[in-house]
């Protein structure tokens, strides 16, 4: 089963930027959905961004659209989400993972990694 490995978490003023990465232990199948999901606390883990390993669609949650940006690197088997203007709305912990569907249904996704803490402070 595939495992991801998120990084690049930090603390940021409002405003600033970060760039996540996700890397993958083996390369994606050429129809895989790589998704960025994220958990602040005492909240429900939610959907941010998610993106076709073949053919680089992108769909995004209409609070990071505009703001954040997914992209993948092939040779490298990873994936970044580019995350700027930041608001402290945005602190939560990210987190990655695969499916095997276009959808933003976290049920429908797998091989969770232990996530990267980002925090945005005013």
């Amino acid at each position: 089963q595939m495992q991801m490995v998120e990084s690049g978490g930090g603390s940021v003023q409002v405003g600033g930027s970060l760039r996540l990465s996700c890397t993958s232990s083996a390369r994606p199948f050429s129809r895989s959905v790589l998704g960025w999901f994220r958990q602040a606390p005492g909240k429900e883990r939610e959907f941010v961004a998610m993106l076709r390993w073949h053919g680089g669609s992108q769909f995004y949650a209409d609070s990071v659209k505009g703001r954040f940006t997914i992209s993948r690197d092939n040779p490298t088997n990873i994936m970044y989400l580019q995350m700027s203007s930041l608001r402290v709305e945005d602190t939560a912990v990210y987190y990655c993972a695969v499916a095997s569907e276009y959808t933003t249904n976290l049920s429908a996704y797998s091989g969770w990694g232990q996530g990267t803490q980002v925090t945005v402070a005013s």
